[in-house]
């Protein structure tokens, strides 16, 4: 790993990395610090009566990991692997999964500021497409893998149900920001909060849009007054979270408000980077009753 990449890491530049990948020759695009390794095809065991996304799993070093096949993932005709098929490694959402792929080509340096949203209109509400990206005459796909797994299965994401132990709560009288650019996750984030007694939240798509609102608001008031802690994802169009929280931080009215790093990248080898941008605390997706316990801690 270069000097260059660890300052990339560290600093909360609103840039990011993603490895260029094939499936029947599109384009598609994974975040960098996603990925564990990338590997030549493995003998892969069949599972019965699996997802049909599931090609069957593996043994790596020891450690037993499912395959997800990409072609069947993405809708795509099926055909003979190839020579250049490729297993790319991956860890989020405390979890390990393989997908299978067709080549993998490059990586790229980009800016969050150069990820396109998506249009409804082409995307479809089950796309698992979150940013589209230009580069040399040709479009990449950056895809959503944390919803391709809980495609596959769905008690891996966040469910209302799990607040519901905590007993009857009222905290109505905090504001809270969340910057996230899923609209379930959004829906996902407001009923399990509003089941936490948390009635008042606000939503943003990217923290482009979280941070332009609390600049105005500090310029109006003491923020403590308007919004008593900010929430937000990392991986979002025009600015990842990483940032959003670096220019929170740095900003003299706005660098008291409690911030939550909320992402399915909270792993132990990736926590320093939210530490060096200074959040106050980061919670792993899908678990939401840590996300209420730490919301509790820093605002009551």
């Amino acid at each position: 790993m270069s000097q260059d990449y660890e300052i990339l890491l560290e600093s909360g530049t609103n840039e990011l990395e993603i490895v260029e990948f094939e499936v029947q020759n599109n384009k598609y695009g994974i975040n960098v610090i996603k990925v564990k390794e990338i590997i030549q095809p493995l003998p892969i065991t069949f599972i019965p009566h699996a997802h049909e996304y599931i090609e069957g799993i593996i043994q790596l070093r020891g450690e037993v990991l499912p395959v997800v096949n990409m072609t069947k993932v993405l809708g795509l005709p099926t055909g003979e692997n190839s020579e250049n098929d490729k297993l790319i490694v991956t860890e989020f959402n405390k979890q390990k999964v393989v997908f299978h792929v067709q080549n993998v080509t490059r990586i790229h340096r980009i800016s969050w500021e150069d990820i396109e949203k998506p249009s409804d209109m082409y995307q479809g509400g089950n796309s698992q497409v979150i940013g589209v990206i230009k580069i040399e005459n040709e479009m990449i796909l950056l895809l959503d893998f944390e919803k391709i797994i809980v495609d596959i299965n769905p008690q891996s994401g966040i469910h209302v149900g799990q607040i519901k132990q905590l007993g009857k709560r009222e905290r109505s009288s905090k504001r809270l920001i969340v910057a996230e650019d899923s609209p379930l996750l959004r829906k996902l984030i407001h009923d399990t909060l509003a089941e936490a007694g948390y009635d008042s939240v606000e939503f943003f798509e990217n923290g482009k849009l979280a941070l332009e609102y609390l600049h105005a608001a500090a310029e109006k008031t003491d923020i403590e007054n308007e919004v008593q802690l900010l929430i937000t994802d990392i991986e979002m169009p025009q600015m990842d979270g990483h940032h959003l929280t670096k220019r929170v931080k740095e900003h003299p009215q706005l660098s008291k408000l409690p911030v939550i790093i909320f992402s399915s990248l909270i792993t132990d080898d990736l926590r320093h980077k939210g530490e060096g941008v200074g959040a106050d605390a980061q919670v792993s997706k899908p678990e939401i009753t840590e996300l209420v316990k730490s919301i509790d801690r820093l605002v009551l």
